[in-house]
C-alpha cells in the first residue's frame, strides 16, 4: 500500500485530533478508527495501517517507527515517552507545539525571503526582456546614427546581440547547471555543509538563519527534555531529527561528549568553543540551566527570547527592505531607459 507523505499541516492536524479524542477518554484504537472515518483520503492509507500494527498487538511507537519517512526520530521518540509512561494525550500535546513551532518559523522565514526573491526575479526577467525584444528594436535606429555610442549603450547592445545570437545555446546549459547543482546537493554532504554554514554569513539574512536554527534546536530539546528524556537521549533524538547540518553535528558532538561522562554545561562549551551555531549569550544560559537542574526551563524560555528577536528583525527587514528594493527597481529602469534613449537625445547635436 502506497502512502503519501503527511505534510507538517497534516501532521498538525492528526495529532490534534488524536489529543482531543484522548483527552475525551476514548482508546486509543478507537480513535484512530473514528479519526479514519472523517479523515481527509490520503491520510487513509497510513492510519489504515496503523490500526492493523495496533491490532495484531504492536505499540504506537513501533507502528509509528515503521514509517520514519513520514514522520521524524522527534515524533517517535515524544509517542514513545509518552506510551511508557502513560501519558501519550500530554505527549501529542508537546507534539502539536513543536510542531507548530516548526511551522511559525518556516512560514516566518518564507515570509520574509518572499518579497527579496520576487523582486529580484522580476529585475532579471526584466532586464532579459529588454535584452531579448526591446533593445533589438533600437539596433536600426543606432545604426543611423553617425556618431559613437554611449558606452553604456554599446554594452547594452552587444549584451542583446550575444543574448540573442547564442541564446539556443544559453538556456540548455543553465538547464544543466540547475539539474547538476540539484543532484549534487543530494548526493554531497560536505557541500550541504558548506552551504548551510555560508547562509549564517550573509548580511543581514544570516542572522536570520542563525536565529531560526537555534530556536529549533532550543525547541526541539527542551520538548524532548520536559517529556521525560534524559539529556542524552534527548540529544540523539535531536541529531537524528535535524534538517541543518551544523545543528546535526553540534547534536551529535554534543551526544558524544555526554556519552563519555562530561557535564551538560562542559560538553557544550568544548563543542561550540567559537560560537559558531549558539551566541555568547545562548552558550551561557545553557550552562547555567544545566547545573540548577533546570535546563528544560532554560531551554524554553530562551527559544522565546531568540523568537522576539527574529520577530523584531523580521519586522525591521520588513519595514527597511521594501523601499530599498523599489528604489533599486526604480534606478534599473531608469538606467536602462537612459541608455536606450541617450543616443536619440543627442540626436541635435548629431545633425
Amino acid at each position: 500500500m502506497t502512502l503519501s507523505k503527511l505534510s507538517v499541516q497534516d501532521q498538525i492536524q492528526f495529532f490534534h485530533r488524536l489529543h482531543s479524542l484522548l483527552d475525551a477518554g476514548l482508546p486509543l484504537l478507537n480513535s484512530l478508527l473514528i479519526i479514519l472515518d472523517a479523515c481527509p483520503q490520503h491520510w487513509k492509507a497510513f492510519i489504515q495501517i496503523l490500526v492493523a500494527d495496533l491490532s495484531n498487538g504492536n505499540s504506537v511507537a513501533t507502528s509509528f517507527s515503521l514509517h520514519r519517512r513520514y514522520f521524524s526520530p522527534m515524533c517517535i521518540g515524544l509517542i514513545a515517552v509518552g506510551e511508557k509512561t502513560g501519558h501519550l494525550d500530554q505527549s501529542l500535546l508537546l507534539l502539536i507545539k513543536q510542531l507548530e513551532g516548526q511551522e511559525t518559523l518556516r512560514r516566518q522565514m518564507i515570509q520574509a525571503l518572499t518579497y527579496p526573491c520576487l523582486t529580484l526575479g522580476a529585475a532579471v526577467l526584466m532586464v532579459f526582456s529588454m535584452l531579448m525584444w526591446v533593445i533589438p528594436s533600437f539596433e536600426d535606429i543606432f545604426r543611423n546614427f553617425n556618431a559613437d555610442l554611449p558606452l553604456i549603450t554599446q554594452i547594452l547592445v552587444q549584451s542583446s546581440q550575444g543574448l540573442e545570437k547564442y541564446f539556443s545555446f544559453i538556456w540548455p546549459i543553465f538547464i544543466m547547471l540547475i539539474i547538476f547543482f540539484g543532484l549534487f546537493w543530494i548526493q554531497s554532504t560536505p557541500f550541504q555543509k558548506w552551504v548551510d554554514s555560508q547562509l549564517f554569513k550573509l548580511p543581514f539574512f544570516g542572522t536570520l538563519f542563525h536565529l531560526s536554527a537555534q530556536i529549533s534546536w532550543c525547541q526541539n530539546v527542551g520538548h524532548l527534555l520536559h517529556s521525560g528524556l534524559s539529556a542524552l537521549e534527548a540529544i540523539r533524538i535531536s541529531a537524528q531529527s535535524s534538517n541543518h547540518w551544523l545543528s546535526h553535528d553540534l547534536s551529535a558532538h554534543l551526544f558524544k561528549q555526554l556519552s563519555q561522562g562530561w557535564e551538560f554545561g562542559e560538553a557544550i562549551t568544548r563543542c561550540d568553543p567559537q560560537h559558531r551555531f549558539f551566541d555568547a549569550e545562548t552558550m551561557q544560559l545553557l550552562r547555567i540551566g544545566a547545573k540548577t537542574g533546570k535546563l528544560s526551563e532554560m531551554l524554553h524560555k530562551r527559544s522565546c527570547a531568540l523568537e522576539n528577536q527574529l520577530h523584531y528583525k523580521l519586522t525591521i527587514l520588513n519595514q527597511s527592505l521594501e523601499p530599498v528594493l523599489i528604489i533599486f527597481l526604480g534606478l534599473l529602469v531608469a538606467g536602462l531607459l537612459m541608455a536606450l534613449y541617450l543616443p536619440i537625445f543627442s540626436l541635435g547635436n548629431i545633425i
